[in-house]
């Protein structure tokens, strides 16, 4: 049997530069899988992966600094994530904490605007509520690449959130619509991904931005995510730049 999702693979494309592409997308959103398999085929402790690919995302950041991207969604951690062995948790809360702690500074530098989007409230470290305020406060009048990081975040909680909004404004039946969802999102003011790429190689969306990648460009490589840097991250823009969207018309 044919698998249809084979479609979404990334084909083989020569390394590029930023002057190689011709339509860069303006949001890019990324499932960044593949880390803990990372550190197991290199025999290292589960969490290691996390740490290697901290400096992934600095490669990918600065790719879209060149290129112009716009918007740099990324999934850090996921309403599922929290059910993971509670020691891998505590290490990703401290892992959290310290890339807040050595990256503020260079992504103020950078003009980069970062922002933390989930279910925050549920966060019971009171340390990384701060952390969250210190780098938010720092880059908030940055006007450069923006950086949403989904922490603590779900598709369905999303969009469960949304219908609570809405609910809670007495709106009725008849005036609820696409665009109404839309303005309740976490997102209301940020463009819906164009480009949609999965690290790891796992055919699924994985509760990533259900309504938003709707009409997202998908890319799913093989590579782990400490491994996918600035050359990866060039090729997959390419391919999406050689790509025809339709929007189902």
């Amino acid at each position: 049997m044919i698998n249809i999702f084979s479609v979404f693979k990334k084909q083989e494309q020569p390394a590029v530069s930023g002057d190689d592409i011709g339509n860069v997308p303006a949001h890019v959103a990324i499932i960044m899988d593949g880390n803990r398999r990372w550190a197991e085929k290199r025999n290292l402790p589960k969490v290691a992966g996390y740490r290697y690919a901290l400096e992934a995302l600095r490669d990918i950041y600065n790719a879209c600094i060149e290129t112009g991207v716009k918007y740099l969604t990324i999934y850090a951690f996921s309403t599922e994530n929290k059910f993971r062995p509670k020691d891998e948790v505590q290490y990703l809360e401290w892992l959290f904490i310290e890339a807040i702690n050595t990256e503020t500074e260079t992504l103020r530098r950078k003009n980069v605007k970062i922002r933390f989007v989930g279910r925050l409230n549920e966060i019971k470290k009171e340390e990384m509520h701060a952390k969250i305020a210190e780098i938010e406060n720092a880059t908030a009048s940055n006007t450069g690449l923006n950086l949403q990081v989904m922490y603590n975040y779900g598709g369905r909680a999303e969009i469960a959130d949304a219908v609570k909004k809405i609910v809670a404004s007495n709106a009725s039946a008849e005036d609820i619509d696409e665009d109404t969802i839309s303005k309740n999102l976490y997102m209301p003011n940020i463009p819906d991904p164009d480009l949609l790429i999965r690290t790891g190689g796992d055919m699924r969306i994985s509760n990533f931005l259900l309504w938003e990648v709707a009409y997202s460009e998908i890319i799913v490589v093989d590579t782990f995510f400490p491994d996918f840097r600035k050359k990866e991250f060039m090729d997959s823009i390419k391919e999406y730049s050689n790509r025809s969207r339709r929007f189902g018309r």
